[in-house]
């Protein structure tokens, strides 16, 4: 199998992204870590391992700690699936984390540019991207900043050119996801982020994702594979039924709370005995009444 062959089948079907688990104290659990890609691995069965800065909450990690991450998830991988690295720097220090990462032995990464207050324009987005390309194979995330996407007419560039971006990842989705997904038209392998109902939104356009990433890879993997099932034997009506039954209602069980779905997701992963739940300060942390409420929204919503 050459290298684009693999990287399109490692980033087909619904795919694992890693949270980084913590101990009450707020120190990374690198036992619960080692868990989680072995869950990803065996369980849920995700062709790819994905680190990302909003999931892996590099947001309250330091930059040794995302270091630290990286090496224990490509280390307990053990290159059974594919791995993702990601990291948030300058240009020049992003193309020294890639370095580090294909020493570590990951297979891509997703450097996601700064941009504080638009601080980037097209031009230096595309010299961001195929620079940290030159290092090693690169997933492009569309998302960078609250709301604020890579401009289709960088994607444009950068596809009109030879470089080692390989995968792109957009987490804007809506009409900008769909149209992302028409001009992608299957050039590079195509993740789409968020939730089923992004996935299905963008599936008519182009040739459509190949992937899409599933918040319950991460503790109940039978609803990801069975949407997927759906999905790839044209039962839309069911793919449909299963969002209706289990990705909405999470979303809306996050707002009726009042609590936000990261921490939703590591109260999960701690009921199905994989984690804890903690989260580091100032981030918010499910207690022990919202756990219970949690436990009681799984047990409503039932097996697949």
């Amino acid at each position: 199998m050459n290298q684009h062959d693999y990287f399109r089948q490692s980033l087909t079907g619904p795919i694992s992204s890693i949270s980084t688990p913590f101990d009450k104290s707020g120190a990374i659990d690198e036992k619960a870590l080692r868990a989680c890609v072995d869950f990803a691995v065996t369980e849920a069965k995700s062709g790819t391992i994905l680190l990302t800065y909003g999931d892996s909450l590099y947001s309250v990690l330091t930059d040794r700690d995302v270091a630290d991450v990286t090496r224990i998830v490509v280390e307990q991988t053990a290159r059974r699936k594919m791995v993702v690295a990601a990291g948030c720097w300058w240009t020049g220090e992003s193309i020294r984390f890639a370095e580090y990462c294909r020493g570590l032995g990951a297979d891509m990464f997703m450097p996601l540019p700064p941009n504080w207050a638009g601080s980037c324009s097209e031009q230096t987005l595309v010299d961001h991207f195929e620079q940290v390309s030159r290092v090693m194979p690169v997933m492009l995330v569309t998302a960078i900043g609250p709301g604020v996407s890579v401009p289709i007419g960088t994607i444009r560039t950068l596809m009109e050119r030879e470089t080692q971006i390989v995968a792109i990842k957009d987490d804007i989705c809506g009409p900008y996801g769909r149209r992302l997904a028409a001009l992608n038209a299957g050039r590079w392998a195509f993740l789409s982020g968020g939730r089923k109902e992004n996935h299905l939104d963008q599936l008519p356009y182009g040739k459509g994702p190949d992937s899409y990433l599933s918040l319950y890879m991460r503790f109940k993997p039978a609803v990801a594979h069975r949407y997927w099932e759906a999905i790839t034997a044209g039962r839309i009506d069911e793919a449909v039924e299963i969002i209706n039954r289990f990705d909405i209602p999470f979303m809306n069980f996050c707002a009726t709370h009042g609590v936000h779905f990261d921490a939703v997701v590591h109260g999960a992963m701690e009921l199905a005995g994989i984690t804890q739940r903690w989260r580091r300060s100032p981030y918010s942390t499910l207690n022990d009444d919202k756990m219970e409420k949690l436990k009681s929204f799984f047990a409503e919503a039932g097996e697949v």
